[in-house]
């Protein structure tokens, strides 16, 4: 283990990759865009490369360069190179194209993984055919068929909409609809600050959003996507698994790449986590978190509905503190790379703590983990987050460990450093 010094002592640093869902967006937006892109610093990963591959039979040129992607836009001028697009189990891709393809002409085919074909996507399709597009799926899961004549756009209301990415989606090709999109969102919404992330990434290319009160946005044809060059920051998501680690292991960790200052959501992470003892510090380019005794016992409820794939991360830290926590607003993570929820309570029994299920999310009873085999369920964040469980806790063993190239290629040797 190599440590580093600072004012307080020794510290560990790691480094995590670019943003996933920062990258999806700016790719999303520099396929449409007019003119040439540079992507400095994206996530390259699993995921990634089918939302690449996707694009490519599009119509949009990508070729890699050093750190990152030079890329030529379509301008919106979406192409029809080959019919049926394959997304893995990648449910942001699929949601993303959904909407995009439609902006073409003739028919297009979007599909994955079984997993992929479990998730939902009907919403989506049900505000498209709202538009006036042939578009059809089964049982509100893919494959999606769309017999593309272009995008006519509307009004659109969407109700407790059960993924933020059927709004991200509709977002982004908005500026290339032909009178724009007036979409309001009413009831419950989830992940919202995915919304948010994806609004900067449209501003950032040159569109303009507005909004009407809290839950409404308004996207012109005025403004469409201009080429740029574009720093994608570290992932905040990748960083929850190192700031667990020093929470668990009584150590400091710095991760670099990442700002306490980030959009995106799942940084909140760090005020739970100082709302449980932990000291959190942070640089323009890193963030540390320190742990020098247990975490604060008792029993704890938190809303998550803003950061939901940060519940694996708090499942496992939850597991090792003294206390009941209770975890709310995440119902819709069962239908997220796996089902998360029972995926969860599944493995947190294996490693003889009490877990169960609420309608809306978990029950953990911490205490004293065992070692265990985990299972993973082809699933990134449930392998992430219990292998740094195996830090302090000797007997884990993560199945499937190929699963994090899903999001997070570089994970074991950046945990080798602990």
């Amino acid at each position: 283990m190599k440590t580093e010094m600072n004012k307080r002592g020794a510290f560990v640093a790691v480094d995590v990759p670019g943003s996933k869902s920062l990258t999806q967006r700016a790719l999303i937006a520099a396929s449409l865009a007019e003119g040439e892109s540079l992507i400095r610093h994206p996530l390259v990963a699993e995921d990634t490369r089918y939302l690449i591959a996707g694009l490519k039979k599009l119509g949009a040129k990508i070729e890699p360069v050093e750190d990152g992607f030079k890329m030529i836009g379509t301008g919106g001028n979406i192409t029809n190179q080959c019919n049926e697009i394959f997304l893995g189990n990648n449910g942001t891709a699929l949601r993303f194209l959904t909407a995009l393809v439609c902006l073409g002409r003739g028919r297009y085919v979007l599909t994955g993984e079984k997993r992929l074909q479990e998730r939902p996507v009907g919403p989506l399709v049900a505000a498209l055919q709202n538009m006036g597009v042939a578009i059809s799926c089964r049982d509100n899961c893919p494959p999606v068929e769309v017999m593309a004549n272009g995008l006519k756009g509307g009004e659109i209301t969407l109700t407790d909409i059960e993924s933020s990415q059927y709004v991200s989606a509709l977002l982004l090709c908005g500026p290339y609809t032909a009178k724009g999109i007036v979409l309001t969102l009413e009831g419950n919404i989830v992940s919202a600050p995915y919304i948010d992330l994806t609004v900067r990434v449209m501003n950032d290319f040159g569109a303009k959003i507005m909004m009407s009160g809290k839950h409404q946005y308004m996207v012109g044809t005025q403004s469409i996507y201009r080429g740029r060059e574009y720093y994608v920051e570290g992932d905040a998501s990748s960083a929850s698994y190192f700031f667990l680690a020093a929470a668990l292991a009584k150590r400091t960790v710095r991760v670099r790449g990442v700002t306490r200052k980030s959009a995106q959501g799942d940084i909140r992470l760090l005020n739970i986590l100082e709302k449980l003892g932990c000291r959190v510090t942070d640089g323009e380019t890193w963030v540390e978190v320190s742990a020098d005794q247990d975490l604060i016992e008792g029993d704890m409820t938190f809303d998550m509905g803003d950061i939901p794939d940060m519940v694996p991360t708090a499942g496992v830290l939850a597991a090792y503190r003294k206390g009941r926590t209770r975890i709310t607003n995440v119902a819709h993570l069962r239908i997220k790379e796996s089902n998360r929820l029972a995926a969860m309570v599944e493995e947190l029994n294996r490693i003889g703590i009490h877990a169960s299920e609420l309608p809306d999310g978990l029950m953990v009873e911490g205490g004293i983990p065992h070692g265990a085999d985990i299972s993973t369920y082809n699933d990134h964040r449930i392998a992430m987050s219990f292998a740094v469980a195996g830090l302090v806790t000797p007997g884990m063993v993560i199945a499937d460990k190929k699963c994090v190239d899903k999001s997070f290629p570089g994970f074991w040797r950046e945990l080798a450093k602990l």
